[in-house]
């Protein structure tokens, strides 16, 4: 009984209601409006609707374009914190290394992390010189051939989002955008010249979680070599990589 009263004596409304929210979203599938929610709490929509905009505020729970809230990943992240992406890269980085001894190129591996798209690993090609990023950069969605992997294979909805985050307004995405997008997803790579460097065709293939969705981006800025002819050419890189992302795709499902 005394555990009963201090569990009264402690309670905090604010936070029962949002822990109710967050829960209720959890359970359900397609998400629920406004009122849906009000009415499943057995609360007004006024009651909730200020919890309900700081939730979304603080990326715990999206606004669907249809007028719905639902959950997002924040409290998966949360939860697992660093590890998931430590072991990503603990498992690609030896798959990264032998692409790049194979293929005498550079090669990088970026994830996305809110709509950001962030580069975690970075191995250089056995040469004396490289096209390489830098682990920890931040890249662009519209231009980057691992951005347009992120792009091609999301949905409707989330590339929406995706592009509303970078651009402010998604119809101002760039012409001709959508078809590139769906090419990607036809061939399942992207190949297609460096936006920032001449010279340099971005290679980019997805790599696939145990869920069938897209955990990372493999990409490598290709460069033709003029000083080995015998190095591997751009389709033998090509096939080089998607054999790299097969490899640590297995390897994470393996591990789930």
């Amino acid at each position: 009984m005394a555990i009963d009263d201090d569990g009264d004596r402690y309670r905090a409304p604010a936070l029962d209601k949002g822990l109710d929210i967050l829960e209720l979203l959890a359970a359900t599938a397609d998400g629920l409006s406004q009122a849906e929610i009000a009415k499943a709490l057995d609360r007004t929509p006024n009651e909730i609707y200020r919890m309900l905009d700081r939730l979304v505020r603080r990326d715990y729970v999206r606004r669907t374009l249809e007028d719905r809230y639902e959950i997002t990943l924040k409290l998966f992240e949360l939860g697992h914190a660093r590890p998931p992406v430590h072991r990503l890269i603990s498992q690609a980085l030896p798959v990264l290394r032998s692409f790049a001894l194979k293929a005498e190129q550079a090669c990088h591996l970026v994830v996305q992390d809110r709509n950001i798209l962030v580069v975690v690993a970075q191995v250089d090609g056995p040469g004396y010189w490289n096209v390489s990023i830098r682990v920890g950069s931040r890249i662009s969605l519209v231009n980057t051939g691992s951005g347009h992997v992120f792009l091609a294979y999301a949905s409707p909805e989330e590339r929406r989002l995706m592009l509303d985050e970078q651009l402010g307004d998604a119809e101002t995405m760039p012409r001709g955008l959508e078809a590139r997008l769906q090419g990607v997803r036809e061939q399942g790579y992207e190949n297609m010249p460096s936006a920032q460097i001449i010279g340099v065709s971005n290679l980019s293939v997805p790599i696939f979680g145990p869920l069938g969705g897209v955990l990372a981006v493999l990409t490598c800025p290709y460069s033709q070599r003029l000083d080995k002819l015998d190095a591997p050419s751009l389709p033998q890189t090509l096939k080089l990589l998607l054999q790299a992302s097969g490899d640590i795709s297995q390897r994470s499902t393996e591990s789930a």
